[in-house]
């Protein structure tokens, strides 16, 4: 059997709209992220890096992309 080969390979990253479980704001953050995020209103962390895909610490509100 053959294998089919893959002409245009699709990432496995995704940005992903959170939202803040403390005060409501959504904003978009990257589900690979190296950076600990934190929300641009109250500032309590969003995502922890782990070293592959971040830790969400939000609500996943919708996957971009």
């Amino acid at each position: 059997m053959k294998r089919s080969k893959i002409l245009i390979p699709m990432p496995k990253s995704k940005f992903i709209k959170v939202r803040c479980l403390s005060c409501g704001n959504e904003q978009v953050v990257y589900d690979h992220a190296t950076f600990p995020s934190r929300c641009l209103v109250c500032g309590t962390v969003l995502v922890v890096p782990t070293g592959g895909k971040a830790k969400i610490l939000g609500e996943i509100v919708r996957i971009l992309g």
